[in-house]
């Protein structure tokens, strides 16, 4: 109690009543007590009511917005506008128009993520192997129900299922949808729940119809003799592991391998890619691809591109000359996601329950929830059947006196007395005697009651046989296996994605990476390059030149450094230094024009590596005009590549810069006159071949000459040539601020 109290007295005061009374309101809890009461609730709302399947297959999403469009006629009708049916889908659903069009896209044909879509879509919706292939907005597509729909709405009507209140309470909707197969296994899904998580792959329509018509007449079966393997709606080569499969089947837990197909056309020496596995998209491949050919692991591939249409998806890959096409795809497989893996987590709700089940499992439960619905519906049409027996025995009653029948309805004075005296007069109940009395004047002749009567017989041998039916495990079992049948042979289609066995798959063979090391390389003013170790450099003497020759630019940088060559035409070659052999500085190096195949009479003015592709480039050229681009300008997917339009050919180039950081430049004349100005003056253009902007004014004989780094200048009294602004015309150059005059005074 001390302590209590002395803690207490530690408190600060507080004079403000209304903060005094808002501290009063507060009331400790521990935190179970706070997950308990606040946070379980969403938590079980999340997995029961929005992120699991259910047996049936489907989450409440798909359901309301499937059980929409059947109640607007769309499984018979034509196609409406999908914001229509997302209008009518927002009285089941309040999650708002966006999931809802979302939940549509998934489901339909146009978008392809289903082996088994459940809505006909036109327009544009998307595709499932695309990440920035964007559907149309609603107002836009139009949608229906597909034909299999049937088989999710039969005898709905029928107390097949259960039917609940909507969130408001103004109408009712299906807790399931009572599917004649097992769409929970032909329906690819996925969903996070809050601590835990659904990954559904797909199966072959007619593979599950066949195991489940297996299962059914014998449950010990053996489920690999008719469910192969997943299958998945984009294709591919599914890579066989018995094991993975049998441990999928038995504990709902596991992934698949799945690889891309490819086909080899040797005319034009490219590799065409028209399946992918389900799991990646053509953006992430094209992706991974890139990063490959830009750290020099697939030397091979000359260029990659999209060349999706609507006859489908293909990647294309132009090869090199001498490339093994099945070698390449081998390594590719390995290393990019062509090849690419499943999980599987058949978390299912059932009951409401989550829980994981393996293939066997998960069709124990669906029998036993279908044989339910399907004895449902026999005692709903053997309740319907016995009805109408018992209204037909009424009528068999007053066919042995239809006079006396009308004598006593005519002589009724009263209308609410006519029931209770046919009652009396025929003996009868008030059901029978109320439907006897709705009879149409026209019918009550014998003719008419003898047909009606004649049905009882018919009636009465039906009615024995749905309570046999009701009585016989074995004939409701019948008749899921007939509906099961006929769904397979009406609606199944052949596997989508192939199989392969491990000894039939080529491995790729582990290539030894070069090392990374350091090295300098050297360009020379005619276009010869060398690139040299540092021991090399240590150990041998001067630098050796064409007669004529010079150095034009050095570096120092690593052996596989990607490198950029910018030539007198406009263009610019990118390739990396692991192209060239290391070399000796008494040798001449490797003859640019030559070893990248340039232009007759292209000649190499300007190299730079380009590393993060931070930076900018400067292009000066004779008119007194320059122009800024960024390096990024210069960025590409492809390993070695010929780049035009490099900058602007408008007027000859005089002299070309990189700068990482803003700087202050000397800008020489041929009059010669002088400017220095900063760098920040000129802003970055939106194209390579940009003109520029004017930044030194020239007289019509004169043109700019070079340009240098302020600091590398022999200029003395900088003030006089800087400039604020551009365009300017600079000051005449002084001979002390001369090179030639420093050069004297050596």
């Amino acid at each position: 109690m001390a302590k209590k109290k002395q803690t207490e007295s530690n408190k600060p005061k507080v004079n403000n009543p209304n903060v005094m009374g808002l501290r009063a309101a507060v009331v400790e809890q521990p935190i179970t007590d706070t997950l308990e009461v606040n946070y379980m609730p969403y938590a079980m709302s999340v997995i029961v009511s929005r992120a699991i399947p259910e047996i049936d297959g489907f989450k409440p999403s798909h359901r309301k917005l499937l059980y929409t469009m059947y109640k607007m006629g769309l499984l018979t009708g034509a196609r409406t506008k999908s914001a229509n049916i997302v209008g009518q889908t927002m009285r089941l659903n309040p999650h708002g128009d966006a999931a809802i069009y979302d939940t549509m896209v998934r489901l339909s044909r146009g978008y392809g993520a289903l082996l088994t879509p459940f809505v006909d879509s036109k327009g544009n919706f998307g595709k499932a192997y695309s990440r920035d292939m964007a559907w149309a907005a609603p107002r836009y597509t139009e949608a229906k129900l597909t034909t299999i729909c049937n088989e999710l709405f039969r005898d709905i009507d029928g107390d097949t299922v259960d039917f609940v209140d909507n969130y408001d309470n103004t109408m009712k909707e299906p807790a399931l949808l009572p599917t004649t197969f097992p769409n929970i296994l032909v329906s690819a899904n996925s969903g996070i729940a809050v601590g835990m998580a659904s990954q559904f792959c797909g199966f072959n329509l007619k593979e599950v119809c066949d195991t489940t018509v297996a299962y059914l007449k014998n449950p010990d079966c053996d489920l690999f003799e008719t469910l192969l393997a997943p299958d998945f709606p984009t294709g591919g080569e599914l890579i066989v592991d018995t094991n993975a499969l049998r441990e999928i089947y038995e504990t709902g837990r596991g992934s698949v391998r799945v690889r891309a197909k490819y086909r080899y056309v040797k005319s034009e020496n490219l590799i065409e890619i028209y399946e992918i596995p389900y799991s990646t998209t053509v953006e992430a491949i094209l992706d991974k691809v890139a990063e490959l050919i830009k750290a020099g692991k697939a030397k091979e591939i000359a260029d990659m591109r999209d060349e999706t249409d609507l006859s489908g998806l293909k990647l294309t890959i132009d090869l090199k000359r001498g490339v093994d096409p099945d070698k390449l795809m081998a390594r590719l497989y390995k290393q990019t996601t062509l090849e690419d893996s499943f999980p599987c987590n058949f978390n299912v709700l059932i009951a409401g329950m989550p829980r994981v089940l393996g293939v066997r499992a998960i069709l124990e439960e669906w029998t036993a929830w279908r044989t339910e619905s399907v004895r449902r519906r026999i005692f709903y049409i053997l309740g319907k059947r016995k009805e109408k027996l018992h209204l037909l025995k009424g009528l068999k009653r007053i066919l042995l006196d239809i006079d006396k029948a009308i004598r006593i309805i005519r002589e009724t004075e009263v209308e609410a007395e006519v029931i209770p005296n046919l009652m009396i007069g025929f003996g009868i109940d008030q059901i029978q005697a109320e439907y006897v009395a709705e009879i149409k004047l026209r019918n009550i002749n014998k003719e008419y009651i003898l047909k009606r009567v004649a049905e009882t017989a018919d009636l009465e041998e039906e009615i024995e046989d749905l309570e046999d039916i009701l009585s016989s495990p074995r004939r409701v079992k019948k008749i899921i296996v007939d509906e099961l049948n006929a769904v397979s042979k009406k609606y199944g289609e052949p596997r989508k994605t192939t199989l392969v066995y491990a000894h039939e798959i080529e491995t790729a063979v582990e290539e030894e990476e070069a090392p990374e090391y350091g090295v300098h390389i050297f360009l020379s003013k005619e276009g010869y390059f060398k690139k040299i170790t540092p021991q090399s450099l240590r150990m041998s003497g001067e630098q050796k030149f064409k007669e004529g020759d010079s150095l034009r630019q050095s570096f120092e940088t690593t052996s596989n450094a990607e490198i950029m060559f910018f030539t007198d035409q406009a263009q610019v070659y990118k390739t990396r230094l692991g192209e060239f052999d290391d070399t000796k500085a008494s040798v001449l190096g490797d003859y640019l024009p030559g070893k990248l195949k340039m232009d007759s009479g292209e000649n190499v003015i300007y190299a730079v590596l380009p590393g993060d592709y931070s930076g900018s480039l400067l292009f000066f050229f004779e008119n007194g005009k320059a122009a800024r681009v960024e390096l990024k300008a210069y960025q590409t997917t492809s390993n070695r590549r010929k780049l035009t339009g490099a900058y602007s050919d408008k007027s000859p180039l005089a002299a070309m810069l990189r700068i990482d950081e803003e700087t202050e430049l000397a800008v020489y004349s041929t009059e010669p006159r002088c400017l220095v100005f900063h760098t920040a003056l000129l802003a970055p253009k939106a194209t390579r071949s940009a003109q520029g902007v004017g930044v030194m004014t020239l007289k019509p004989k004169w043109h700019l000459e070079r340009v240098e780094p302020l600091e590398a200048t022999p200029i003395q009294n900088k003030s006089r040539y800087r400039v604020r602004s551009l365009p300017a015309a600079g000051a005449l150059l002084r001979q002390e601020d001369s090179e030639e005059q420093q050069m004297e005074i050596l």
